[in-house]
């Protein structure tokens, strides 16, 4: 069975912590498939948050998520922190990926890789919208780190 490529940026912008509770462990023991999309989503609420945006209003438009890829590479488990990284890259007139390096912070061991393809929306119009400028000038102001890499 083919596995899931993602072709990862090398410069991430942004890094944040999230620890893993009861709710997010399944009956592996470790952390579910479903719970690792709601870290996402946090860490791209925080990572939003960090440039003064949120999901809903960045520049006076939303961002919706066209697709999403994960690939897994370790488990976490309760009580476990772990590191996110992330980046934008693949920039086009409406949208962008959004990339996620993901480590355990105890054992620096990767637990997943991970990009959204994320779309600007007007809801007032019920339609895709183009990117707002805002968006690109404040990323292009945050500073680039290449993170430990593992």
């Amino acid at each position: 069975m083919a596995r899931v490529q993602i072709d990862m940026i090398k410069n991430f912008t942004f890094e944040t912590e999230l620890s893993i509770r009861i709710t997010d462990i399944n009956y592996g023991n470790h952390v579910g498939h479903d719970s690792f999309i709601s870290l996402l989503h946090e860490a791209r609420l925080k990572f939003l948050q960090s440039m003064g945006f949120s999901e809903a209003n960045i520049d006076g438009k939303a961002l919706i998520l066209s697709d999403l890829a994960v690939s897994y590479e370790s488990q976490a488990f309760y009580g476990d922190t772990l590191q996110f990284e992330i980046g934008a890259g693949e920039f086009n007139k409406y949208g962008c990926d959004i990339f996620y390096r993901v480590s355990n912070k105890k054992s620096g061991k990767r637990v997943l890789l991970a990009k959204t393809g994320i779309v600007f929306f007007d809801y007032a119009k019920n339609k895709i919208t183009t990117m707002p400028g805002a968006f690109l000038r404040v990323l292009n102001q945050l500073p680039v780190n290449t993170g430990a890499g593992y």
